[in-house]
């Protein structure tokens, strides 16, 4: 008979755009708004299931068919991951802390014990363990009768880790991200409303989690971006979690390895304690760190992306049977221009912060004020005509190492190879297992994971994240690269990180390469402090989006005329100077120009009417009809 049995391993219709969605909106007759709701559900481009785009937006599987026949949409099979069903995995005995995990525990229990509102700063290197201190003061709230949320950045939240709390409290945790379908975050939300989960792992959405009688609340990776949220609505979760900590008299955990300037400030400003470890888990030493001088190699004709010292160091590697990890520092479409020869970079004069190059215009452009000079194909230094834009693509790159290393497996990790659930998963255990000599990838192979053999660590282009326009610039590119030299070296072998500039003097890569946390925190402060930027000074940013770029600056400057007269009036208390306005980083996304003014003032509570009663006005004005305005504070600019 031929009755197999079907394993069961579900796949499930994906469906994304397969054009822009301005573009797809025109292929639509206006008489059908459960089409134009589809749209605009996929309109930032990602995935989503059949089922769930027919839960939300009425529209019919016929129609879904038919926008597939005519290439408005695309669509393609993938396996569903089931919600993890905890009860399977075996339980483990709790971890035994070593002696400086226990002191750091102790104290951070005694702060639970006050049954008052309180935080505290876990600072501790890579790979020191800060999971086994979270996992026991988990441990004691439930202990209390309370229970704990902990938030992992977007991408740290791999089946590992969930095994991980899973094995110590089994069907008590509930797992609630962004990849969960409609159906399984709502099987999440009952079973942490019915009280039976008391321990909630999740991305940044879950700080908003219903636990019961919230005992701690832990935030890893800080720093992180991924905690901000940038659809509406907006907010960063970290904000969040003071406000329901304060609420609920619990305590709220900062984990880092390199703590963000605004929790490090408050740390030093007396607001809580800090706990460090210092010692990586096993002794396992720090690996050596060589800067690599990549200026003026253009002259010698090299045009790659992998110089001679990361050459030399990979060949070495492989010929002894180890692993490497090369991270390329890529920002979306900020574009940094520099000289390749003496490594000048455009500088806004009145802002003193880099500037981004648009090549639409082919100028460089101030963020900030809106100031632009003209990119003239020289170096106004040195008159070398080598200027970089941009670094190639991870594909690119891929094609080098094929070329100077023929013999090399390398995966590469990257958007396009990680749009399918569990693909993250899949090509990091095939790296663990051996499957490839060479990693290769953006963002994500910073993220915490340790593999045994892995030996040399390279940063490819450190000036890209360095000189983007931004304050929180060198801070990220301060935390990317401790982070990427932290995966070199473990147990055994002291790794080797390379770190490729073109300003190889630096002072944050020449701190982040001796993984010197304070020396870069006390430069940074006397930066922050003269540019009035947070956590010196706060920073609210009014941006307003249309699809009329003249009616979107029209709109803008009424706006600014109108904050500043109110602050000539009855707003004087709060006064402070309106920037703009400026074009946004990307200043047209999906059909829709973007500009904002820029704002430097502290947030309190009058601050925040000026601005909430400016936005209404702005909303409720017809002559601003087509135009959208929210405020940010302290974003990314």
């Amino acid at each position: 008979s031929n009755t197999t049995q079907k394993s069961n391993d579900k796949t499930e219709k994906m469906l994304s755009l397969d054009m822009e969605a301005d573009e797809a909106m025109a292929h639509i007759s206006r008489r059908s708004p459960a089409r134009m709701d589809v749209v605009s559900v996929l309109a930032d481009g990602g995935w989503m299931s059949q089922k769930e785009l027919v839960y939300m937006t009425g529209v019919s599987d016929a129609a879904l068919r038919d926008m597939v026949k005519k290439g408005i949409l695309r669509e393609h099979y993938e396996e569903r991951l089931r919600t993890p069903d905890f009860s399977e995995v075996p339980k483990a005995a709790p971890p035994v802390l070593s002696a400086a995990q226990q002191q750091v525990f102790d104290g951070i229990a005694a702060l639970m014990d006050e049954n008052a509102p309180r935080a505290a700063l876990l600072f501790g290197v890579t790979g020191s363990g800060k999971t086994q201190v979270y996992l026991k003061l988990i441990e004691k709230a439930l202990g209390q009768g309370k229970s704990a949320i902990v938030l992992v950045p977007e991408i740290g939240l791999t089946p590992q880790v969930l095994r991980q709390f899973a094995a110590q409290f089994g069907d008590e945790v509930a797992v609630m991200h962004s990849a969960l379908s409609v159906g399984e975050r709502y099987d999440s939300f009952k079973k942490i409303k019915s009280g039976r989960a008391r321990v909630v792992i999740g991305t940044r959405s879950a700080v908003f989690a219903p636990v019961e009688n919230l005992g701690v609340l832990i935030i890893d990776e800080e720093q992180d971006g991924a905690y901000r949220s940038e659809q509406s609505p907006r907010y960063h979760a970290r904000d969040v979690a003071k406000y329901r900590v304060a609420q609920q008299n619990a305590l709220l955990v900062l984990g880092s390895a390199t703590p963000s300037v605004e929790t490090y400030y408050g740390a030093k400003q007396g607001k809580y304690p800090v706990f460090r470890l210092t010692e990586r888990f096993l002794g396992a030493g720090l690996p050596d760190v060589l800067i690599s001088d990549m200026r003026g190699l253009a002259r010698e004709g090299r045009t790659g992306v992998i110089g001679p010292q990361l050459e030399s160091e990979l060949i070495d590697t492989l010929e002894k049977g180890k692993q490497a990890i090369l991270f390329l520092n890529r920002r979306g479409n900020s574009r940094v221009i520099g000289c390749a020869l003496c490594g000048w970079v455009p500088e806004c004069p009145s802002c003193s912060t880099s500037m981004t190059y648009h090549s639409v215009s082919g100028r460089a452009m101030c963020h900030y004020c809106g100031a632009s000079v003209k990119i003239t194909g020289k170096c106004p230094v040195c008159g070398g005509e080598s200027l970089f834009t941009e670094t190639p693509g991870t594909q690119k790159v891929e094609q080098e190492l094929h070329e100077k290393f023929p013999s090399a497996r390398v995966l590469r990790m990257d958007a396009d190879t990680m749009h399918t659930k569990g693909a993250h998963e899949k090509l990091l255990s095939q790296f663990a297992k051996g499957g490839a000599d060479i990693l290769l990838g953006t963002q994500m192979v910073t993220k915490g994971l340790d593999f045994e053999n892995v030996t040399l660590a390279g940063v490819l282009d450190a000036d890209q994240s360095l000189y983007a326009q931004d304050y929180r610039a060198r801070e990220r590119t301060f935390s990317l690269i401790t982070q990427v030299v932290g995966r070199a070296g473990r147990r055994f072998d002291t790794g080797k990180a390379v770190i490729q500039t073109y300003s190889p003097a630096h002072p944050v890569i020449l701190a982040a390469a001796r993984q010197d946390y304070e020396a870069f925190y006390e430069r940074e402060m006397e930066t922050r402090q003269a540019l009035q930027c947070p956590p010196v000074c706060g920073l609210t940013v009014l941006t307003a989006v249309g699809e009329v770029e003249q009616q979107v600056l029209k709109s803008l400057l009424a706006l600014k005329t109108r904050l500043q007269s109110l602050m000539e009036g009855q707003y004087a208390d709060v006064k402070a100077p309106v920037l703009g306005p400026a074009a946004a980083q990307m200043v047209k996304v999906m059909g829709r120009y973007r500009y904002h003014l820029t704002m430097r003032a502290d947030s309190n509570a009058r601050w925040r009417s000026l601005i909430a009663g400016v936005i209404r006005e702005f909303m409720l004005d017809s002559k601003n009809r087509g135009v959208t305005v929210f405020a940010d504070e302290n974003p990314d600019l």
